[in-house]
């Protein structure tokens, strides 16, 4: 009965060399997998470039039933120009008022920005929505 085994795993292809080359070649498979994979992830976590633009809600102040101001934190290296979005909600927190403002290279790398914001109704906050590099 082996000689019958021998001749059918031989004529279809399941020999003990056949096994074994198909367990080399899953094994390489596998460790240039993981290896490619391992490679992508340091190089998007560990080579990618600090952020260059950091904001910080310091506050808001409700001047009147028209008017919002919005105190703000912007970090950048000197000499980079920001453009940043601010934003008024009512209670049911649609936006009310909303301002792009540009601001002006610098010489520091942190400044502070007190915005005023027209409102189309009474608000109950003043937000930062967003800052980027132009």
């Amino acid at each position: 009965m082996p000689e019958n085994t021998d001749l059918m795993a031989t004529r279809y292809g399941q020999t003990r060399q056949a096994a074994t080359r198909t367990k080399i070649i899953g094994t390489i498979a596998g460790v240039s997998f993981a290896l490619v994979l391992g490679a992508w992830l340091w190089w998007g976590g560990v080579l990618e470039a600090p952020s260059q633009l950091q904001t910080r809600e310091l506050g808001y102040v409700l001047v009147s039933e028209s008017e919002v101001q919005v105190n703000f934190e912007v970090t950048t290296p000197p000499g980079t120009q920001v453009n940043c979005a601010v934003q008024a909600l009512n209670g049911s927190y649609g936006i009310v008022g909303w301002k792009i403002i540009s601001l002006a290279p610098s010489e520091t790398w942190t400044r502070t920005f007190q915005e005023a914001l027209l409102t189309s109704e009474p608000a109950v906050t003043g937000l930062l929505y967003e800052c980027w590099l132009p």
